[in-house]
């Protein structure tokens, strides 16, 4: 059987849409749940081999991918918990050695991720410290997070300026900040034996009207909140990352004596959305003397894509041109 993390083996000239991509999907990506009759709801996400997929696309420092990674299941998760139809995604941009971080989530779980990085900033980041977290990699800035429902529907962002030093101390900034919503994030990413793992535990404080018991009261509910934030807060890296433990499992020794409720799971899959059609569609902003600029040596245009880091070559003889921004392939 063909590993599925691997890129395909049919030839390029035969990817007329699709580009040769790893072809995987978890199952249980996303594992949603409450506690009954307490104001607590939550995720708990594990990519499971899909990590090492998502994070050995471009041969970043461990910094960096574990960085992304965290970005990849703190998106998965957040995306988990809203009802639309498009993409949701979060972006980090800084004056650090990492300038842009991204990683988007569609509404079918299809997940991507991209960090530009600074190589020559980033050497001299990890040779002060060698593991450096979030806020040196990502510097002074802004953490954006958006909701893209299509041309027909009013995209929503909210921005948040960087703080912290982690990106889930980044994160809950946010949601204390704009959402007014009182979080416990838990991200984990590293490299184990079997590859890149990248897992995050998400709780959230409802609001006792929110389906809670109606007879519980604001001292009851702040001590039942209190009591799901100790015991997550004793969940390791090493339970989250562990393939060999269902996220059942990890979910029942921490709130079993709680009420704890599983919801149906949701499937993650490797998600870039790049196809020659896409990128033909990039060629047609540019007129006749920047595409012949573009042309290498062989006559062939090549476009890479940022995610899956995958080149499409183009035939310049074969682009036409109508004029100066309204070329076609």
């Amino acid at each position: 059987m063909p590993d599925p993390t691997q890129p395909s083996a049919t030839p390029d000239f035969l990817q007329h849409d699709r580009p040769p991509v790893p072809d995987i999907v978890v199952p249980r990506g996303v594992q949603p749940f409450h506690l009954h009759a307490k104001p607590v709801r939550g995720r708990l996400v594990r990519l499971g081999p899909l990590a090492e997929a998502l994070l050995t696309r471009h041969d970043n420092h461990p910094a960096v991918a574990q960085l992304l990674g965290q970005a990849l299941v703190l998106t998965a998760g957040l995306a988990a918990a809203l009802k639309f139809r498009g993409s949701f995604s979060i972006q980090a941009k800084g004056d650090g050695p990492v300038s842009m971080l991204l990683a988007d989530c569609t509404d079918t779980g299809a997940l991507r991720g991209y960090a530009r990085v600074d190589a020559e900033r980033l050497g001299a980041a990890v040779a002060e410290t060698p593991e450096p977290d979030a806020g040196p990699l990502l510097g002074g800035g802004y953490l954006a997070f958006s909701c893209d429902q299509g041309p027909d529907m009013e995209r929503y962002q909210g921005i948040v300026a960087i703080e912290g030093g982690g990106l889930a101390d980044m994160a809950d900034h946010y949601f204390r900040t704009s959402e007014q919503l009182r979080t416990h994030l838990h991200l984990a990413c590293a490299h184990t034996p079997r590859g890149w793992r990248a897992a995050a535990l998400i709780l959230e404080r409802v609001a006792i009207e929110g389906g809670t018991d109606p007879e519980l009261d604001t001292e009851e509910a702040d001590e039942a909140w209190r009591t799901a934030l100790a015991l997550a807060g004793t969940l390791t890296d090493a339970e989250m990352l562990d393939d060999e433990l269902p996220a059942t499992e990890v979910l029942r020794r921490l709130f079993h004596a709680e009420g704890l409720a599983v919801d149906r799971p949701r499937a993650l899959a490797y998600g870039c959305r790049c196809s020659r059609a896409r990128l033909a569609g990039v060629l047609s902003g540019f007129g006749d003397d920047d595409l012949d600029h573009m042309a290498q040596d062989d006559g062939a245009i090549t476009m890479t894509c940022e995610f899956c880091n995958v080149d499409f070559r183009f035939d310049r003889a074969e682009v036409q041109s109508n004029g100066a921004g309204d070329s076609r392939v």
